[in-house]
């Protein structure tokens, strides 16, 4: 067995992208090393500014020799078949095998040398590496994230013959750039490399540069009485890119902390990469900031922290003119004025037409989650203000956090200061969600636009792109509706969304929604119904009829836009002059079928079972928190002794039905009392009626495990039916009777789920 190495040395390679690139050179070699029969030991990866490494131990010296076996025509093929065949694995006919009647060639492959193989994987790796960016240097043909200067390649010890457009494999690296010695190193494994590096203070694994960084600022910090505000994301960022890392901590004037704690904190990550540092006694941001330096300096860093404090001043400074002008007098609604110049999308309007969809589906929603409607719609209304900040505008990650420092600064309601902060929440899975009811009701109003708005304009998502992060606008949906148990259908919740573009309507504009038999009204200007009525309306104002100019939204049904321009003084002939959307029924069940695919995701990842998952969603329900009771009442009787009951029930009855069903349609009546019934078919009866109200009462009130019981306790009375009657008798009345009392035995979970799917 033997170990390789390979070193790309190249000019600095962005911090963001290490880690990934990495991973990429140890999932692309390895499987190259698969394909070509070579098993390893251990396989691993390194990164740092100027070198991305791979290091494969226990590596066979040479591959095993194999046999191919290939499977040929039968014995009994024409001619041509087998000429063919002869051609394609190049051997004659008496070296194949006939076995069973079928003619087998047994094709050797002796072993080659690994060191024969490695130059070509090395190639095609470096040819097809994924980065996120790449470029041509020089008079190169092939891409590289930066410009790549060396290649060292050892196997067993010895360099790999291999040459890449003027480049040659060596078995030579490099240290670091100001610290290490200024000479090529000569290494012979991985064990010199690793040291001829540290001797030239090179600290070659991400992992350690982390730790490093991480336990030094602690350390420094915890020396002048402070604590480091850890932040994973810069701490990944800041050993990519120092190979030698020493954390310093610097003053920064205390001024500046009359700032918001978040413009600090993003000032120094975004711009300078500095961790930001609290008082451990107050728990408050400290006057004081912690940097990576890439080098040891003679005067402990004094000089290094000096003129980083300096020009996080400019920075901050900076900071504190936006905060100034931010919070003037009167600046939401200098910020919303400013939205009606900006678009959000050119099929969806301006910034301001989506916050008016906004405040009319928080109003709609605030019902539903036991909030003030009036102050829901105002906290909408302002929620995207601050997109038109100054200091948004130089830190768009701020959005929302600083409308509700402005919110607080212009004396705002504190519930309306909180929903404007909250109201992107949340934003991944590790972020929480809006507690208050008016932050969910305009959390929930601003992702429902996003998401029902795409899929209006059939900007949907495909395969693993989503550009405009609906399934993350999905997620944040369902997780609200869970946490606030909110009670709405999510066919309801589209009407909101189709009804909000009423707004349009006005004192120049008319507006016609189409939303298959879903109905809005906006009064004696909006145009609303199925094309009948529209074509009407269409007709009336071609003929002069109608005063308004009109504003089509939306229609599934292909108008002539150019005959509307025509007519319409004072709108300009540019896209999206005229919104048009896809209908709502088409949208409203897309909308239902996304959703449900990533509440499925959602509940699997909580440990739901996937089977039980299945048989609740088959109802179709839009209910997103009826159908999470269903799931939870469902899995609760399956985990005890009445589960058994409730599928051993349903399993006997349903496998009649459908053995039943493939002779023809089964009967359709209500099952009743019939003269002469055996003692067991009028006690199932009895049975059922009894249930039957039972459950509908149980159904009402929303009691899914009881209704599940009540099902199960019916196990005896089916059993005992089933085992004393013939269903398929011979009178026909009889036979359509009890398959009418099975038919209603299954029915009675079909408003819980489709227990045939429970495996």
């Amino acid at each position: 067995m033997a170990g390789l190495l390979i070193e790309l040395f190249s000019e600095d390679i962005p911090a963001r992208m290490q880690l990934g690139a990495a991973r990429d050179f140890e999932r692309l070699f390895g499987a190259k090393l698969s394909v070509a029969g070579l098993s390893y030991e251990a396989l691993k990866a390194y990164v740092g500014p100027r070198r991305l490494a791979l290091v494969v131990d226990g590596l066979p010296k040479e591959t095993a020799a194999v046999t191919e076996e290939v499977k040929g025509p039968k014995e009994s093929a024409p001619a041509q078949a087998m000429e063919g065949f002869l051609r394609k694995v190049g051997l004659t006919q008496d070296k194949l095998v006939l076995e069973n009647g079928v003619w087998m060639a047994r094709i050797e492959k002796p072993g080659v040398k690994t060191a024969d193989v490695l130059g070509e994987m090395l190639r095609e790796v470096i040819l097809s590496f994924p980065w996120p960016k790449s470029m041509r240097s020089g008079t190169s043909t092939f891409r590289w994230v930066r410009p790549l200067k060396r290649i060292l390649f050892l196997f067993d010890g010895q360099v790999i013959p291999f040459e890449l457009e003027g480049l040659t494999a060596s078995n030579l690296t490099e240290g670091h750039r100001f610290l290490g010695s200024g000479q090529v190193l000569p290494v012979s494994d991985f064990a010199s490399y690793q040291k001829a590096l540290a001797d030239n203070s090179v600290i070659l694994d991400h992992a350690d540069r982390q730790k490093i960084i991480l336990e030094q600022a602690k350390a420094v910090c915890a020396q002048a009485g402070c604590e480091l505000i850890e932040d994973q994301g810069l701490l990944e960022e800041v050993a990519g890119l120092n190979e030698f890392p020493v954390p310093l901590l610097g003053d920064m004037d205390p001024q500046f902390l009359t700032l918001p704690p978040e413009v600090i904190k993003t000032s120094m990550r975004t711009h300078q990469k500095y961790f930001a540092v609290k008082d451990s006694k107050t728990g408050k941001m400290a006057a004081k900031f912690v940097i990576t330096s890439n080098m040891k300096a003679i005067d402990s860093g004094a000089e290094i922290k000096r003129g980083n404090a300096k020009v996080l001043s400019a920075r901050l400074s900076d900071g504190v003119f936006f905060w100034k002008e931010d919070n003037r007098q009167g600046n939401f609604d200098q910020w919303l004025k400013k939205l009606e110049g900006v678009t959000f999308h050119a099929k969806l309007g301006t910034m301001a037409q989506r916050v008016a969809r906004i405040v009319e589906l928080a109003k709609a929603i605030a019902l539903f989650v036991h909030a003030d409607a009036a102050v829901a719609g105002e906290a909408a209304r302002l929620a995207k203000a601050d997109l038109a900040s100054y200091m948004v505008g130089e830190f768009p990650e701020l959005q929302g956090v600083m409308g509700g420092y402005y919110a607080d600064a212009a004396g705002l309601k504190l519930e309306i200061a909180n929903a404007i902060r909250e109201h992107y929440k949340p934003q991944g899975p590790s972020d929480s969600v809006p507690e208050a009811a008016v932050s969910a009701a305009v959390a929930l109003a601003d992702k429902l636009d996003t998401l029902i708005g795409f899929f209006a304009i059939d900007e949907k998502p495909t395969g693993s792109k989503d550009p405009f992060a609906l399934r993350r606008s999905a997620l944040g949906i369902l997780r609200i509706l869970r946490q606030h148990n909110v009670r709405v259908e999510l066919n309801e919740l589209v009407g909101f969304w189709y009804k909000s573009l009423l707004i349009y309507a006005g004192p120049d504009r008319a507006v016609y929604v189409d939303t298959d038999n879903w109905r809005g009204s906006a009064g004696p200007r909006v145009a609303e119904g199925e094309g009948e009525i529209f074509d009407n309306y269409l007709r009336d104002f071609r003929q002069g009829l109608l005063e308004s100019p009109v504003w089509v939204i939306p229609t599934d049904r292909d108008y002539d836009l150019d005959i509307m321009y025509e007519h319409v003084p004072n709108v300009p002939e540019v896209e999206g002059a005229l919104l048009t959307f896809r209908g709502y029924g088409q949208v409203s069940t897309e909308i239902e079928d996304f959703m449900a695919d990533r509440l499925k995701v959602q509940l699997k990842d909580e440990g739901h079972r996937f089977d039980v998952i299945e048989a609740v969603f088959a109802l179709r329900d839009s209910d997103i928190v009826r159908q999470t009771q269903r799931i939870a009442a469902l899995e609760a009787v399956l985990k005890i002794p009445e589960g058994e009951d409730l599928l051993g029930a349903h399993k006997r009855a349903a496998n009649i039905l459908a053995a039943e069903s493939k002779k023809g349609d089964l009967p359709k009546t209500q099952p009743r009392a019939l003269p002469g019934a055996p003692a067991v078919e009028s006690a199932l009866l009895t049975r059922l009626n009894v249930a039957h109200r039972t459950i509908g009462m149980a159904l009402e009130q929303e009691k899914y495990i009881d209704a599940l019981r009540e099902i199960a306790a019916m196990r005896e009375n089916i059993d005992a039916f089933l085992d004393g009657v013939l269903v398929n008798a011979e009178d026909a009345s009889v036979r359509a009777n009890r398959l009418a009392m099975l038919k209603a035995v299954c029915d009675l979970s079909g408003e819980i789920a489709d227990l045939s799917k429970i495996v």
